[in-house]
């Protein structure tokens, strides 16, 4: 299963996070990545630092992994004449270029598609294709602005807060492999190519799906609630004697279960705690009577006690604590791999398991042209055995 795409090649000119991310997953399955970079420095994510690992943007390692890196200077004839031939052998196609930039370089669909019929072309986009800024560039940052995220992130009358990961840039590549696994399985069926198109925007609007729901239902403008949400209570960071916990009671049955672990067996009896919306429009005396307990534990003990009731809670850790977890290296999820110039090379591995196993670390991610040499082979090769000629 982790190998369903081998056989398939990929042709990816994205650069920066949300393009690479979605090839990284295609070749996660299996897909043979061609990554083709600009000559000199390369993908512009390989400078987003510090930090270096060893002169390696952790932005670059971790959404690289296998793929094959060859450089080519598509203003040039010869880079753009190299690039229409790895097309014309490839299954997918992707690209994240500006508005109008891929037309312009002879790489819009409707000249790739004649170059391979059955071709499945990607246009990972800001604002998507259409409307009146479709034509302005776009980053993580401007669309957690521009769609919401930021006006629901951190704590009431602070200033705007950014998610700390960046979750459109990263969405945006989900939605991308997953609209070419849709295109492939239809070609499977049809023969017929097609063309997948996303947006950092759509994204960002996806994340945002019940905020705008609840707004539609009520005109209310949800604004930022620090660690919890609006439409749940108890739900969010509880004080201890030594920091904060996360306290997630999404039911009544978890709320007595909570009020038990605490010994506050009043508020399982008080009617404004009786079910979730009366706790939600009571939420401040909630979180004031909870706190008045959680505040006397020790984090670690807190955590004992909820989890012993069954209670779902978890610490605040830091990525330290993150990368030291038991419960994450029993995931699997941070693995060694083998990488030329990185010792004790580590990667965050994609989070999906087929039977138990998951998708292979094959190829660290590449220098910049690092195969180069070996793809302009495999080309030579192709066209030696296209004419009918030996082949060395």
């Amino acid at each position: 299963m982790m190998h369903c795409l081998e056989g398939l090649r990929v042709i990816d000119v994205t650069q920066n996070l949300a393009g690479p991310f979605c090839t990284q997953i295609l070749g996660d399955l299996g897909a043979d990545v061609i990554k083709v970079e600009p000559p000199g420095a390369g993908d512009s994510a390989r400078a987003w630092g510090p930090p270096f690992w060893e002169g390696e943007s952790p932005l670059f390692l971790a959404t690289n992994r296998n793929k094959r890196s060859i450089q080519l200077d598509l203003k040039s004839p010869e880079g753009a004449e190299t690039l229409r031939e790895l097309i014309a052998g490839a299954d997918v196609f992707v690209q994240s270029f500006r508005s109008g930039r891929a037309e312009a370089l002879g790489l819009g669909y409707e000249a790739v598609s004649a170059l391979e019929t059955g071709i499945v072309y990607v246009s990972v986009t800001a604002y998507g294709s259409e409307g009146p800024l479709s034509h302005l560039p776009g980053y993580d940052p401007l669309m957690q602005a521009a769609g919401g995220i930021m006006s629901v992130t951190g704590h009431p009358d602070g200033p705007p807060a950014r998610v700390g990961g960046s979750v459109v840039d990263l969405g945006t590549g989900m939605w991308a492999a997953l609209g070419v696994l849709a295109a492939l399985r239809d070609r499977d069926a049809t023969g017929r190519g097609c063309h997948v198109e996303t947006s950092l925007l759509g994204s960002a609007l996806t994340w945002m799906g019940y905020h705008m729901i609840g707004h539609l239902a009520t005109g209310e403008v949800p604004g930022p609630m620090g660690s919890g949400i609006s439409m749940i209570a108890p739900y969010e960071a509880f004080p201890t004697a030594d920091g904060h916990i996360m306290i997630n009671a999404g039911n009544d049955a978890t709320f007595g279960r909570l009020t038990e672990a605490l010994g506050l067996d009043e508020l399982a009896d008080d009617e404004r705690f009786a079910d979730n919306p009366s706790r939600v429009e009571n939420r401040q005396a909630l979180f004031e009577s909870i706190a008045g307990k959680t505040r006397t534990l020790e984090a670690g003990e807190l955590l004992e006690l909820l989890y012993r009731h069954n209670v779902p809670c978890a610490p605040i850790q830091d990525v330290a604590q993150v990368v030291g977890d038991p419960q994450v290296a029993a995931t699997g999820m941070l693995r060694a791999a083998e990488h030329p110039r990185i010792d004790d090379y580590r990667d965050v591995a994609m989070p999906i398991r087929w039977n138990g196993e998951q998708a292979e670390f094959r190829l660290h991610p590449p220098g910049p042209g690092e195969h180069t040499r070996e793809v302009l082979a495999e080309l030579e090769a192709a066209r030696k055995d296209t004419h009918g000629r030996e082949i060395p």
